[in-house]
Order: C-alpha cells, then structure tokens, then sequence
C-alpha cells in the first residue's frame, strides 16, 4: 500500500490488497445506483447485487479502518437505510446520520425536488476515535444573539444538518463534468473533525479527488481509488495542480458561517 497515490481500478479488489488497521479515515461517495450515467460504472444494478456488492466494499473498509478509525458514506434516499443496516452488521458503531442540506436542489416533475443527501458517520470502536471538537466549534446562538454568560466560550459542536451548495456546472469550483462532485468545505469539516495531521484518509470512489485534494492541503496523507481512467487523470491533474481551484483565504471561517443558520 502506498500513501498520497491515486489507483485506478475496483475498489474491492484494490482494497484487499491493502493490510488491515492501516487506515485513519475512511470517506466514500459510492454510487447511489438511482441510474446516474458514469463514465463506465453501471449505476442501475439488481437490488440484491447492489444490496451485496455494498456488502464487499463496507467490509473492506472495516477491515482496513484502525481502531480509533472512522467511516463517513454520503448516500441517496433510495439505499441509506440499507447503507445504514450493512454498517452495523459488519460492526460498525453509530454516531449520526447528518442530513447535507443544499438549496441549489436538484429539480423534480412527479414528485417533491431533491434538496438533500444523507451522510452517515460511523467509528470502529464504541468509545475510542479521534474527534476534534476544537478544532471545528462554531459560535452559538446562546453567544451571539442572547450573549448568555452560560454559553460555552469556545462555541458549539455544530448541528448534524449541514448546509452547502451542491457543485453545479457552472460554479468555479467544478471540474471536468462528473455528476456527483462533492464540495471542499463538506470535505474540510470531516477531515478535520475525524483526523489528524499525518493520519491516512482513504476515499475508494476518487469521482474528482475532492477527498484527497483537501486531506493533501489539510497535510494528511491520502489514498484514492478510481475505475475510470477518465476521471482517474482529472485526479492526477488536480492534484498536480494542474486544474486551476476555487482559492479561499479562510475556508475554515467559511464553513463557520454555513454552519450558522442552524444554530439552536
């Protein structure tokens, strides 16, 4: 196994090519299965076999995790609660099932528009993983509005319903014409809750390398993998600064301020 490298291939059987407890942080954007058009994955299986290949990959993942390790998958509607099931069943302990919240929603004709993704957060062991609360606190209502001298002085944990923008054709953020690119502020705020400097952060469905782009900036060390050879060099280019970035001065301020709207 080797670190800040991108594989192209199947995850699974990359995977098992790595050694167990050899992985900090796991984040995996897998493919909903609700008939997007990748470039070769078919995203329309049989339910048993999609319900079976989730199987694999968790499984992988659980074996590959370290104890303190943990595991965020963004899922659709359709398969969360499956998602949800497999986690368990292959021993994975619950921490929250966060609501990703956009308003830029994606438009519906026969029913209610899409305005949202799941992301489920699970650790490998009950009582013992790395979460920097410090590191990701936000102000609170009890500060800024009713200026309570209760209120803890260094804010709050935020809520488990976050809101950011999707990444749409036209924002300065998207690269290459990947449908299901994730945003680098949802990405800042896990890696830096649930790792630290130095740890290994492992994404098996690389999509655009938003994963890997933000753990190399954040200075951890990333493993990304890919079966599209399309999308494995946009990886490559980006991360080879290449493909020209949105730039933020402050992304961790940016995230606060998203974060607010929901503040109790």
């Amino acid at each position: 196994m080797q670190v800040d490298k991108i594989y192209l291939g199947d995850c699974v059987d990359i995977m098992k090519s790595f050694p167990e407890n050899s992985i900090d942080l796991i984040f995996a954007d897998p493919p909903f299965n609700i008939g997007i058009k990748y470039d070769v994955h078919n995203d329309n299986m049989p339910y048993e076999e999609y319900y079976q290949w989730s199987i694999q990959w968790i499984s992988e993942c659980y074996r590959l995790l370290r104890k303190n390790g943990s595991i965020y998958i963004a899922i659709g509607d359709e398969f969360a609660g499956e998602i949800s099931i497999i986690l368990k069943k292959v021993g994975f302990y619950f921490r929250n099932w966060i609501i990703w919240y956009y308003t830029f929603g994606q438009n519906q004709k026969k029913k209610f528009n899409r305005a949202h993704t799941h992301i489920l957060y699970f650790t490998k062991d009950k009582e013992n993983f790395t979460f920097n609360d410090k590191d990701i606190r936000i102000p609170s209502a009890r500060q800024v509005v009713y200026k309570d001298r209760r209120a803890n002085p260094i804010g709050k944990i935020p809520d488990d319903v976050w809101q950011f923008s999707r990444v749409c054709g036209t924002f300065k953020e998207r690269i290459g014409n990947h449908p299901c690119q994730m945003p680098e502020d949802l990405l800042e705020l896990i890696i830096r809750t649930s790792s630290n400097i130095g740890d290994i952060v492992l994404d098996p469905f690389g999509g655009t390398g938003t994963t890997s782009s933000v753990a190399k900036r954040l200075n951890r060390k990333y493993i990304t993998i890919e079966i599209s050879k399309k999308y494995y060099e946009i990886i490559k280019k980006r991360l080879n600064g290449e493909i020209n970035q949105l730039k933020k001065s402050n992304k961790t301020e940016v995230i606060h301020q998203k974060l607010l709207f929901n503040l109790d």
